[in-house]
Protein backbone atom coordinates (compact mmCIF):
# COMPACT_ATOMS: atom_id res chain seq x y z
CA UNK A 1 0.00 0.00 0.00
CA UNK A 2 0.96 3.57 -0.81
CA UNK A 3 2.47 5.67 1.93
CA UNK A 4 0.29 9.37 1.86
CA UNK A 5 4.15 11.18 0.59
CA UNK A 6 4.08 8.43 -2.21
CA UNK A 7 0.63 9.55 -3.22
CA UNK A 8 1.57 13.33 -3.20
CA UNK A 9 4.37 12.38 -5.45
CA UNK A 10 2.68 10.29 -7.67
CA UNK A 11 0.16 13.15 -8.61
CA UNK A 12 3.19 15.67 -8.48
CA UNK A 13 4.62 14.18 -11.52
CA UNK A 14 1.63 14.28 -13.45
CA UNK A 15 1.16 18.10 -12.27
CA UNK A 16 4.52 18.80 -13.43
CA UNK A 17 4.09 16.60 -16.55
CA UNK A 18 0.90 19.50 -17.19
CA UNK A 19 2.64 22.36 -16.41
CA UNK A 20 5.53 21.70 -18.87
CA UNK A 21 2.69 21.21 -21.76
CA UNK A 22 0.62 24.70 -20.57
CA UNK A 23 3.52 26.56 -19.49
CA UNK A 24 6.72 27.73 -20.87
CA UNK A 25 9.29 29.25 -19.31
CA UNK A 26 9.13 32.54 -21.82
CA UNK A 27 5.27 32.84 -20.22
CA UNK A 28 6.97 32.56 -16.80
CA UNK A 29 9.10 35.54 -17.39
CA UNK A 30 6.91 37.64 -18.75
CA UNK A 31 4.56 38.02 -15.75
CA UNK A 32 5.20 40.87 -13.20
CA UNK A 33 6.33 39.24 -10.39
CA UNK A 34 9.26 37.31 -12.67
CA UNK A 35 11.85 40.88 -12.10
CA UNK A 36 10.85 42.31 -9.06
CA UNK A 37 13.65 42.04 -5.95
CA UNK A 38 13.20 39.39 -3.66
CA UNK A 39 13.35 39.56 -0.21
CA UNK A 40 16.01 37.58 2.22
CA UNK A 41 14.40 35.08 4.20
CA UNK A 42 17.36 34.23 5.98
CA UNK A 43 18.46 37.77 7.45
CA UNK A 44 14.04 38.10 7.99
CA UNK A 45 14.63 35.70 10.30
CA UNK A 46 18.12 36.93 12.24
CA UNK A 47 16.40 40.45 12.47
CA UNK A 48 14.12 38.56 15.19
CA UNK A 49 15.14 37.08 18.41
CA UNK A 50 13.47 33.51 16.95
CA UNK A 51 12.06 33.98 13.86
CA UNK A 52 8.16 32.40 13.48
CA UNK A 53 7.70 31.50 9.56
CA UNK A 54 3.86 31.44 9.66
CA UNK A 55 2.09 29.09 7.46
CA UNK A 56 -0.95 29.31 4.92
CA UNK A 57 -2.88 26.18 3.94
CA UNK A 58 -6.42 25.21 4.22
CA UNK A 59 -6.09 21.41 4.75
CA UNK A 60 -3.45 18.65 5.43
CA UNK A 61 -3.04 14.97 5.05
CA UNK A 62 -2.40 14.89 8.84
CA UNK A 63 -4.76 17.19 10.02
CA UNK A 64 -8.01 17.24 7.52
CA UNK A 65 -9.55 20.23 7.01
CA UNK A 66 -8.17 23.04 8.92
CA UNK A 67 -9.28 26.48 7.73
CA UNK A 68 -10.69 25.58 3.91
CA UNK A 69 -12.61 29.23 3.72
CA UNK A 70 -9.29 30.84 5.13
CA UNK A 71 -8.47 34.30 3.22
CA UNK A 72 -5.17 34.46 2.16
CA UNK A 73 -4.77 38.45 2.35
CA UNK A 74 -6.46 38.44 5.65
CA UNK A 75 -4.25 36.12 6.86
CA UNK A 76 -1.08 37.48 5.28
CA UNK A 77 -2.13 40.80 6.82
CA UNK A 78 -2.30 39.54 10.25
CA UNK A 79 0.99 37.28 10.31
CA UNK A 80 2.56 40.34 9.08
CA UNK A 81 1.19 43.12 12.40
CA UNK A 82 1.78 39.80 14.65
CA UNK A 83 5.70 40.33 13.89
CA UNK A 84 5.94 37.05 11.92
CA UNK A 85 9.80 36.81 10.02
CA UNK A 86 7.79 35.46 7.42
CA UNK A 87 4.88 33.70 5.58
CA UNK A 88 5.06 30.13 4.13
CA UNK A 89 2.56 29.64 1.63
CA UNK A 90 1.59 25.79 0.46
CA UNK A 91 0.58 25.73 -2.84
CA UNK A 92 0.21 21.89 -3.51
CA UNK A 93 -3.69 21.94 -4.45
CA UNK A 94 -4.84 17.77 -3.89
CA UNK A 95 -3.56 17.81 -0.34
CA UNK A 96 -2.80 20.93 0.68
CA UNK A 97 -5.75 23.32 -1.08
CA UNK A 98 -3.28 25.77 -1.95
CA UNK A 99 -2.23 27.53 -4.77
CA UNK A 100 0.44 29.41 -6.83
CA UNK A 101 -2.62 32.56 -6.64
CA UNK A 102 -2.56 32.01 -2.98
CA UNK A 103 1.43 32.87 -3.18
CA UNK A 104 0.86 35.57 -5.53
CA UNK A 105 -1.56 36.97 -3.22
CA UNK A 106 1.06 37.27 -0.44
CA UNK A 107 4.19 38.51 -2.46
CA UNK A 108 1.86 40.78 -3.90
CA UNK A 109 0.23 42.32 -0.09
CA UNK A 110 2.74 41.26 2.53
CA UNK A 111 6.27 42.84 2.96
CA UNK A 112 7.41 39.88 4.62
CA UNK A 113 9.57 37.38 2.35
CA UNK A 114 7.14 34.28 1.05
CA UNK A 115 8.31 31.04 1.13
CA UNK A 116 6.72 28.59 -1.41
CA UNK A 117 6.53 25.44 0.15
CA UNK A 118 5.91 22.52 -2.47
CA UNK A 119 6.67 19.42 -3.39
CA UNK A 120 9.34 20.76 -6.02
CA UNK A 121 10.46 17.79 -8.46
CA UNK A 122 11.17 19.89 -12.01
CA UNK A 123 13.58 22.70 -12.25
CA UNK A 124 10.60 24.71 -14.27
CA UNK A 125 8.96 24.81 -11.17
CA UNK A 126 11.43 27.00 -9.62
CA UNK A 127 10.98 29.37 -12.43
CA UNK A 128 7.18 29.24 -11.51
CA UNK A 129 8.10 29.65 -7.98
CA UNK A 130 9.86 32.94 -8.88
CA UNK A 131 7.06 34.11 -11.51
CA UNK A 132 4.11 34.17 -9.19
CA UNK A 133 6.49 36.03 -6.05
CA UNK A 134 8.49 33.31 -3.99
CA UNK A 135 11.66 34.86 -2.15
CA UNK A 136 12.88 31.77 -1.26
CA UNK A 137 11.83 28.17 -2.14
CA UNK A 138 11.39 24.63 -0.14
CA UNK A 139 13.75 21.35 -1.15
CA UNK A 140 12.87 18.46 0.24
CA UNK A 141 15.72 15.68 0.82
CA UNK A 142 13.69 12.51 1.60
CA UNK A 143 12.37 13.33 -2.59
CA UNK A 144 15.20 14.53 -4.54
CA UNK A 145 18.97 12.71 -4.65
CA UNK A 146 22.26 15.20 -3.64
CA UNK A 147 22.64 16.02 -7.22
CA UNK A 148 19.33 17.11 -7.58
CA UNK A 149 19.66 18.95 -4.82
CA UNK A 150 22.63 21.20 -5.87
CA UNK A 151 21.23 21.92 -9.00
CA UNK A 152 18.26 23.41 -7.92
CA UNK A 153 20.00 25.66 -5.47
CA UNK A 154 22.04 26.98 -8.14
CA UNK A 155 18.70 27.80 -10.25
CA UNK A 156 17.15 29.51 -7.05
CA UNK A 157 20.09 31.72 -6.48
CA UNK A 158 20.51 32.39 -9.94
CA UNK A 159 17.28 34.20 -9.68
CA UNK A 160 17.50 35.78 -6.70
CA UNK A 161 16.01 33.35 -3.86
CA UNK A 162 17.28 31.20 -1.17
CA UNK A 163 17.07 27.77 -0.51
CA UNK A 164 15.54 26.02 2.99
CA UNK A 165 16.80 22.19 2.51
CA UNK A 166 14.20 20.25 4.76
CA UNK A 167 15.06 16.41 6.29
CA UNK A 168 14.08 14.32 8.57
CA UNK A 169 16.26 11.58 8.82
CA UNK A 170 19.67 10.81 9.77
CA UNK A 171 20.02 9.27 6.70
CA UNK A 172 19.33 12.33 4.52
CA UNK A 173 22.37 14.40 6.05
CA UNK A 174 24.97 13.73 3.04
CA UNK A 175 22.83 15.72 0.90
CA UNK A 176 23.20 18.77 2.58
CA UNK A 177 25.20 21.05 -0.10
CA UNK A 178 27.37 24.84 1.51
CA UNK A 179 25.51 26.91 -0.57
CA UNK A 180 21.98 26.33 0.93
CA UNK A 181 20.67 29.21 2.83
CA UNK A 182 18.33 27.75 5.57
CA UNK A 183 18.69 24.03 7.02
CA UNK A 184 15.14 23.11 8.27
CA UNK A 185 14.30 19.73 10.76
CA UNK A 186 11.01 18.27 9.71
CA UNK A 187 9.35 16.73 12.95
CA UNK A 188 6.81 14.90 10.70
CA UNK A 189 7.36 12.01 9.55
CA UNK A 190 6.34 12.38 5.92
CA UNK A 191 5.23 8.40 5.03
CA UNK A 192 3.84 8.15 8.62
CA UNK A 193 2.55 11.14 9.10
CA UNK A 194 3.81 10.81 12.83
CA UNK A 195 5.00 14.06 14.19
CA UNK A 196 7.35 14.75 17.26
CA UNK A 197 9.56 18.16 18.11
CA UNK A 198 11.98 16.20 20.01
CA UNK A 199 13.37 15.32 16.23
CA UNK A 200 15.10 18.91 15.28
CA UNK A 201 16.71 17.89 18.61
CA UNK A 202 18.00 14.67 17.88
CA UNK A 203 19.36 16.04 14.05
CA UNK A 204 20.97 18.96 15.65
CA UNK A 205 24.39 17.56 16.84
CA UNK A 206 24.87 16.97 12.81
CA UNK A 207 23.43 19.86 11.09
CA UNK A 208 26.29 22.47 9.80
CA UNK A 209 27.06 25.05 12.57
CA UNK A 210 27.22 27.60 10.20
CA UNK A 211 23.84 27.86 8.56
CA UNK A 212 20.73 29.14 9.79
CA UNK A 213 18.77 26.20 11.03
CA UNK A 214 15.02 26.26 11.84
CA UNK A 215 12.59 23.71 13.67
CA UNK A 216 9.31 22.51 10.86
CA UNK A 217 6.23 21.05 12.16
CA UNK A 218 4.07 20.03 15.60
CA UNK A 219 4.69 23.06 17.58
CA UNK A 220 2.14 24.41 19.81
CA UNK A 221 3.76 25.78 23.35
CA UNK A 222 6.27 28.99 23.64
CA UNK A 223 8.49 26.02 25.67
CA UNK A 224 9.03 24.25 23.32
CA UNK A 225 10.05 27.54 20.98
CA UNK A 226 12.75 28.59 24.19
CA UNK A 227 13.71 24.74 24.12
CA UNK A 228 14.85 25.24 20.83
CA UNK A 229 15.90 28.25 20.99
CA UNK A 230 18.16 27.85 23.92
CA UNK A 231 19.44 24.77 21.74
CA UNK A 232 20.51 27.11 18.79
CA UNK A 233 17.52 27.04 16.48
CA UNK A 234 17.26 30.59 14.85
CA UNK A 235 13.51 30.15 14.07
CA UNK A 236 10.57 27.99 13.44
CA UNK A 237 8.14 27.08 11.29
CA UNK A 238 4.46 27.23 12.18
CA UNK A 239 0.92 26.28 10.66
CA UNK A 240 -1.43 23.71 12.11
CA UNK A 241 -1.20 25.38 15.89
CA UNK A 242 -1.59 28.72 14.53
CA UNK A 243 -4.71 28.42 12.08
CA UNK A 244 -6.14 26.29 14.42
CA UNK A 245 -6.54 29.16 16.81
CA UNK A 246 -9.17 31.39 17.17
CA UNK A 247 -6.91 34.32 16.48
CA UNK A 248 -3.75 33.37 14.94
CA UNK A 249 -2.65 37.03 15.67
CA UNK A 250 -2.79 36.84 19.19
CA UNK A 251 -1.55 33.65 18.89
CA UNK A 252 1.73 34.33 17.35
CA UNK A 253 1.96 37.40 19.70
CA UNK A 254 1.27 35.25 22.59
CA UNK A 255 4.46 33.00 21.56
CA UNK A 256 6.83 35.77 21.06
CA UNK A 257 6.16 37.62 24.44
CA UNK A 258 6.25 34.28 26.31
CA UNK A 259 9.29 33.57 24.50
CA UNK A 260 11.00 36.67 25.36
CA UNK A 261 9.48 36.93 29.12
Amino acid sequence: MKNILQEILDKKVIEVELLKKTTSLSDLQKRELFSRPTRSLKHSILKKEFGIIAEIKRRSPSAGLIQPELNVLQLAQSYEQAGAAAISCLTDNPFFGGSVSDLESVAKNSKLPALRKEFIIDELQIFQSKAYGADAILLICEILTREQILHFTIIAQSLGMEVLLELHDSSELSKINDLVDIIGVNNRDLKAQRTSVSRSLELLPFLPKNKVLISESGIKKAEELELLHRNGFKGALIGESILKSTNPEDFITALKIELCS
